[in-house]
């Protein structure tokens, strides 16, 4: 099958591109500069140079292609004070996908988060998020637009990913929790670090939209998670360990102080389990878990910063 890939040399678009073609598929990848489109010629795959905002591309290359899998998103401007613009831009990109594939039959894929859906127990598959919260709701609503388009011909399924997509080269959460020990000189959690993050290689997760494109039936909502919540108290000991500092909790007065933007986060309890995804798929995720990758080196390296 021919795939069309956005974000294609991103995080995770970059390991997704070559299990397509490891497969036996073939990948389109959007490219918006010269590095993208030279990295994705590199990997095997075939280049369409535009961006989110070039409808009449995404809708001529969806169009000519076995499926979608997207995976882009205004990452730039979300995080530099226009993350409302970022959302409106990813749902033009998905509703011109799901009007060049509808009455198709053919696969649309995108990635959408596990964090925050089910604060203080184990989210599933089943669970909807709660789309009066302001800074998901967005986002929630366009993944509900490619659900329903399960009743207009179209084989849509949501991939929701572990907050933590880890990993050699990882710039997310984990590059952030180590940037903040290093210049803080301890590695914290809130309270008792009991706080729990689901996480999923990138590998893993790759794999997952392999098996979503090929095979997920319409309207499925799937989950990338490989371990169901570690607690951030492990976490940080890991990091403690490798930076040779202490590992000491942060009272939630202080948490804004030590973990900045990172605060509200660190402190949510947001476990969840991926178990009706790994039975539907037969997905068994086989790469290091989180501290286990925590504790080959890599994250430690050189400063970290996030860009998520």
């Amino acid at each position: 099958m021919r795939y069309f890939v956005t974000g294609a040399s991103g995080w995770i678009g970059s390991a997704v591109v070559p299990e397509l073609i490891g497969s036996g598929h073939q990948v389109v990848g959007l490219a918006r500069s010269d590095a993208s489109a030279a990295a994705l010629t590199a990997a095997g795959a075939e280049v369409v140079r535009g961006t989110l905002d070039d409808l009449d591309v995404l809708a001529g290359t969806a169009a000519a292609s076995d499926g979608v899998i997207h995976l882009a998103f205004k990452h730039d401007i979300a995080f530099t004070g226009d993350f409302a613009g970022a959302v409106e831009a990813d749902r033009r990109a998905v509703d011109t996908f799901g009007e060049a594939l509808a009455g198709t039959g053919r696969p649309f894929v995108i990635a959408s988060g596990v964090f925050g859906l089910a604060p203080g127990r184990v989210a599933t598959e089943q669970d909807r998020a709660d789309t009066g919260n302001p800074v998901v709701a967005g986002r929630q609503a366009t993944a509900q637009a490619v659900l329903d388009l399960a009743s207009r011909g179209v084989r849509s399924s949501v991939v929701r990913l572990s907050p933590t997509c880890h990993g050699e080269g990882d710039n997310g959460f984990m590059a952030a929790l180590v940037g903040i020990a290093r210049a803080k000189g301890v590695s914290g959690h809130i309270g008792d670090g009991a706080a729990r993050w689901p996480a999923v290689h990138r590998l893993d997760a790759a794999h997952l939209f392999c098996l979503a494109v090929e095979k997920a039936p319409a309207g499925t909502v799937l989950h990338g998670v490989a371990e169901d919540g570690v607690p951030l108290r492990d976490i940080a000991g890991a990091i403690g360990r490798h930076l040779g500092v202490p590992v000491a909790s942060v009272s939630p007065d202080a948490a804004d102080e030590h973990f900045g933007w990172l605060a509200p986060m660190v402190g949510l309890d947001a476990p969840a389990s991926s178990t009706a995804t790994r039975e539907l798929l037969d997905w068994h995720p086989v790469q290091p878990g989180l501290v286990e990758d925590l504790g080959k080196g890599h994250y430690f390296r050189s400063p970290g910063t996030a860009a998520v």
